[in-house]
């Protein structure tokens, strides 16, 4: 299993009406998660890009557990348990920092594709050989 966690504080932007995150930001969150754990195993987003591919959310799902507020510190938790499926599969959990009790898990899944012919394919072997040290 691959797991990383990074950190990101909550911008009032961020914030709707009743002082709470914005549901809807959460899967912007998911997202810093997604490439943040990309990066940890070396492998920039944008070098998956350069290499030819792209990676569309194909599906999204989010467990609203406990608001957060503008200026909280959230600790988010991106894990992948397989890499050599067509689809790519990512959990996530997002915490306070400082605190145990999850506020939001979800997930979100994702598809290979060519750039050059938006056309689902395998996983390329540039994803393979980044993650795979992380599987054996």
């Amino acid at each position: 299993m691959l797991q990383n966690t990074t950190s990101i504080r909550v911008r009032y932007a961020d914030t709707d009406k009743m002082q709470f995150v914005y549901n809807g930001k959460y899967l912007e969150y998911f997202e810093v998660g997604r490439t943040e754990l990309l990066r940890s195993c070396g492998l920039a987003y944008s070098e998956l890009e350069k290499a030819g591919y792209q990676l569309p959310l194909i599906e999204a799902g989010v467990k609203y557990k406990s608001p957060a507020y503008y200026d909280d510190v959230l600790e988010i938790t991106a894990s992948i348990n397989e890499i050599n499926s067509a689809k790519v599969y990512i959990e996530y959990s997002i915490k306070k920092e400082n605190a145990d009790e999850i506020i939001v898990t979800g997930f979100t899944s994702h598809m290979f594709i060519r750039e050059e012919t938006k056309r689902p394919t395998k996983p390329p072997q540039i994803y393979i050989d980044a993650l795979k040290k992380y599987f054996q």
